[in-house]
């Protein structure tokens, strides 16, 4: 696709962005004005990206739904707030002098100034380690963007509601998200267990059915890994998917751009419900609020919501530093599945598993501050799911509610665990496409693009 052409009024020009083509056409207009623009585009190609599903609003619902074209938008001068310190640099010495004028200008606290310093140096460290020619000019093109959005988020810090929808425009926080993940991915050594289930859900979804991923989580890239690695083959999924997401990825500066590109269901961990004792009751008022936005959801039909039962994030053995799905809190498992059982919807859940540590993660312990020091590396990731698993079915035999309850939540458990291992002996054991068994068949939908 070529540029698409552009018009403009007497204030500001008007800019549009070809999904096909990265390139900007600007319309004549002032000098100042066309110069600033440009600069913005040139450095936030994320800017006029809109929602297929905005673009199509009028569509039929197999048009909308299910379309994986991008649409255009014009998005006038005016629109979009940026930082001169970020999105101007043209070297390495630009963006880290940006953050201490940042600094001196007050606008920056010095403590998440130094981790924005050592982030930068991180990412460049891992996409450096991918071997790609152009990785200078990748680390410096999503390193500015990011910095930018890290540096609003202080200064204008962005208020979640229990369910946010991504932002898309006037900026697209969701293609930011994921091209600042795409780098970090060795998708050669990268595999999806069972994509054909992926296209089942696709069926279900169609009908007006709810998806519900039951999972575990590894850090705060899972939401980008999952969608990088089913973009060309579920696109849909890969856009829609809403994510149960702890306050930590709300509240954290550096972490909050990200966010903000995903649908989220936000909500307090149980590990960090205490933290703060005196704010215990307001974060169980809050959890109240977003479990009836998810009962709401879920009785409109046609949503897919990632939960992950352990309420955190998985960490390695303290003795053996092996890596394995952290246990599910059968109480948690139970309400999401009370809450798809009554919403008056057809509802199926399914186990899901990914492995995507190296990449991003998490710190060794637990912490209680926002603020955690955030490693970086490339490396290659992995999703699997396997078919969904009912409850009266797997619970058949069970004597009490109680029992049913604990036999679910281990039934979807152990199906995550043996998906891991299958993605385990892939990915960091070498097999590849070997490791795949009678219940796990591995692909991979994306080597290409590597």
């Amino acid at each position: 696709m070529s540029i698409i052409s552009s018009s403009s009024s007497s204030s500001s020009p008007t800019l549009f962005f070809s999904t096909a083509n990265p390139r900007v056409s600007v319309s004549p207009t002032s000098s100042s004005s066309t110069l600033r623009s440009r600069s913005i585009i040139r450095h936030v190609p994320y800017l006029a990206f809109s929602r297929a599903a905005n673009a199509a609003a009028e569509t039929s619902f197999e048009d909308k739904k299910w379309s994986s074209s991008s649409a255009t938008r014009p998005v006038t001068g005016s629109d979009f707030d940026y930082s001169h310190s970020f999105v101007d640099a043209l070297t390495e010495h630009d963006i880290l002098s940006g953050i201490k004028r940042e600094v001196e200008a007050g606008t920056l606290p010095k403590h998440i100034a130094n981790s924005m310093e050592e982030l930068y140096h991180n990412y460049k460290n891992a996409v450096f380690q991918s071997g790609d020619p152009l990785a200078e000019d990748i680390v410096l093109s999503n390193m500015r963007v990011a910095l930018d959005r890290m540096s609003l988020a202080v200064k204008e810090p962005f208020e979640f509601s229990p369910y946010h929808e991504a932002i898309r425009e006037p900026f697209d926080y969701y293609l930011f998200g994921q091209n600042y993940i795409r780098p970090l991915i060795n998708f050669r050594e990268s595999y999806v267990g069972n994509v054909s289930v992926f296209s089942e859900m696709e069926e279900h979804l169609k009908k007006g059915e709810n998806v519900i991923f039951i999972s575990n989580h590894q850090s705060e890239a899972d939401p980008a890994v999952i969608a990088l690695l089913l973009e060309t083959t579920n696109p849909y999924i890969s856009e829609n998917i809403i994510y149960v997401a702890g306050d930590r990825v709300i509240t954290d500066p550096l972490c909050k751009p990200f966010s903000m590109g995903r649908n989220l269901l936000c909500v307090y961990s149980k590990k960090h419900m205490n933290d703060v004792p005196e704010l215990a009751d307001m974060k169980r008022r809050a959890n109240t609020r977003s479990l009836k936005e998810m009962a709401l959801l879920l009785r409109g039909g046609s949503k897919i919501i990632w939960i992950a039962p352990s309420g955190g994030r998985d960490r390695p053995d303290p003795i053996t530093n092996q890596w394995f799905p952290a246990p599910f809190d059968a109480s948690s498992l139970d309400n999401m599945r009370r809450l798809v059982d009554h919403a008056g919807v057809v509802g199926h859940i399914y186990p899901l598993a990914i492995l995507c540590h190296d990449i991003m993660p998490p710190p060794a312990q637990v912490e209680k501050e926002i603020g955690e020091k955030r490693l970086v590396s490339f490396h290659g990731t992995g999703i699997s799911v396997a078919p969904e698993i009912n409850f009266q079915t797997a619970t058949a035999s069970c004597g009490s509610p109680e029992e049913a309850k604990a036999t679910y939540s281990q039934a979807l458990y152990d199906s995550v665990c043996e998906q891991y291992s299958v993605l385990q002996s892939a990915i960091n054991g070498g097999k590849g496409l070997e490791a795949s068994t009678s219940s796990v068949s591995l692909s991979q939908p994306l080597q290409s693009l590597d």
